[in-house]
């Protein structure tokens, strides 16, 4: 770099003097055998070690600032607020940006239609010019002789002329007939905006799914908490009752040393079940969109189940679910937009007419040897019909023949696979919420008996009357079942949300006219 900068300062002296030397042509040696070539200067300068290419300290100021103002205007979060399930769903959907990104591309898709649909319009064009030119045309002095046809130049003059133009033109040229090409074009965009449109409510179905399961995997997690609290309290309770019958001589000292053990190994539970709860909270944080560093206060789960369904079969709900889940939806428009797409490629071996026509004004001036310069200026206007048939292209147009049929061949294969799937997702959710119904009851049922046999089996211990391996079973099945039940009580709202994202039911819009973006 020192030498580059040496060479530089002898080449800009050697410019001023305007004196080529040795040292110039030196200066433009070194500096020729010393620079890089072009993208060699980002390269890593070796393979073996990391590297900080230069000025990405720029780049990383740039990317902080545009993350914090997009976190400070998205949304405003209450500190204060404890928010519950609707309220957090209508945050996620004002703040996730993966909304943001489908709404600009079911935009972008619309401004793709326009795009299409300006081939039926004629194209105008306004053009102006002005210029000048000199030219000059020889006139030789010619002699004959001295043999009989023989013709040589003895001298002559130029003519020297200066013509000025100024000109100003209107010109059209209208597609009148394409034998359906530019019809297959839109159709295909439009397609593809149904596609962009219904992914964008698919994103807001999935947004949707990931807070309810987030707040429902919260809330177990808040009741694990207490859980473990209560498991401690047990231990502590148990630890008591052992300490006091190894005080009255009815106890053994392993037995209080056992029950030490278990009141430390519940603490340590608890705080595990409070690391999760802190995993759980940023994961339904993280779900919304917005920053884990936000304070957020979640309200309980409500106590009352979710409907059971069963006023529907299942046949029903597949049916229902092959007729409007947006993954088909989409998969159907690829469909449609690739049967266009052939439409479009077989248009390409037919003829197209176009109109043509213009109109103008033009003004030419000419000069000779600095004469008074001659000419005028006068309308300018004509039209007529042209006809482009290509004859031969390289097989380009059968190639692109061969490339829509193909797509059009996978699109309808993913349609089948997005059916068998749709299905499946389907049949699978179903026994997954019919599953949870009844371990509900199972688990209902498994608590009451192990609260009983827990109070039951400490209060014999108490007395004498039970072994401290008895408490111990019984208080871990009691923690086992709470622990049951918190766990079934959220697999019950997250698969009744999981089946209805399988049928294409959750956070689904009212039916309504279509309204494509501008």
């Amino acid at each position: 770099m020192g030498l580059r900068r040496s060479t530089l300062r002898i080449l800009r002296r050697e410019l001023r003097t305007r004196r080529p030397s040795v040292a110039l042509v030196s200066a433009l040696a070194a500096l020729f055998l010393t620079s890089t070539a072009p993208g060699e200067d980002a390269a890593p300068p070796s393979p073996r070690q990391a590297w900080t290419p230069p000025g990405i300290d720029r780049y990383e100021s740039e990317l902080g600032d545009i993350v914090h103002a997009d976190r400070n205007q998205i949304i405003t979060i209450d500190p204060d607020k404890v928010y519950d399930l609707p309220e957090l769903i209508d945050l996620a959907e004002r703040s996730n940006p993966r909304t943001r990104t489908a709404w600009e591309r079911a935009r972008q898709a619309a401004h793709a239609v326009g795009l299409t649909q300006s081939a039926y319009f004629p194209y105008l064009v306004a053009s102006a010019a002005a210029g000048f030119e000199r030219a000059f045309i020889p006139f030789p002095s010619l002699a004959a002789g001295p043999a009989p046809g023989q013709i040589s130049i003895v001298g002559g003059s130029t003519l020297t002329t200066d013509a000025a133009l100024e000109k100003g033109a209107l010109d059209l040229k209208w597609l009148l007939f394409d034998f359906g090409e530019r019809k297959a074009t839109v159709q295909a965009a439009r397609e593809k905006l149904m596609m962009a449109d219904v992914g964008f409510n698919a994103v807001h179905q999935r947004i949707v799914f990931d807070v309810t399961r987030h707040f429902y995997e919260l809330d177990a997690a808040r009741q694990k908490v207490a859980v473990a609290e209560s498991t401690l309290t047990n231990a502590q309770t148990v630890a008591e009752a052992a300490l006091a019958r190894f005080t009255n001589g009815l106890g053994t000292k392993p037995e209080n040393l056992g029950a030490e053990e278990q009141e430390a190994r519940a603490a340590f539970e608890l705080e595990g079940a409070r690391g999760q709860l802190s995993d759980a909270r940023v994961a339904l944080v993280e779900s919304l969109g917005v920053a884990p560093t936000i304070k957020l206060q979640v309200a309980a789960a409500p106590d009352k189940l979710a409907p059971e369904n069963i006023n529907e079969s299942l046949e029903a709900m597949v049916d229902r679910a092959l007729s409007q889940r947006p993954d088909l939806v989409v998969a159907l428009a690829h469909v449609r937009a690739s049967r266009a797409e052939v439409r479009k490629a077989k248009a390409a071996y037919y003829p197209k007419i176009s109109l043509g026509a213009n109109v103008g004004v033009a003004e030419l001036n000419v000069s000779t040897h600095d004469s008074p310069y001659f000419g005028g200026g006068n309308y300018l206007f004509g039209a007529g019909l042209s006809a482009e048939w290509p004859i031969f292209d390289g097989f380009a147009r059968r190639q692109k023949m061969h490339l829509a049929e193909s797509e059009l061949q996978a699109a309808e294969s993913e349609l089948a696979e997005s059916r068998d799937v749709a299905v499946r997702e389907v049949w699978q959710a179903y026994t997954d919420f019919k599953t949870a119904l009844r371990q509900q009851a199972a688990a209902t049922k498994m608590l009451e008996a192990a609260q009983s046999a827990f109070d039951a089996s400490l209060e014999a211990y108490r007395h004498g009357l039970a072994t401290y391996v008895e408490v111990m079973d019984a208080q871990r099945n009691f923690a086992f079942a709470r622990s049951i039940g918190a766990d079934t009580q959220s697999a019950i709202h997250t698969a009744a949300s999981a089946l209805a994202l399988s049928v294409g039911d959750l956070a689904k819009p009212p039916s309504q006219s279509t309204s494509h973006h501008r």
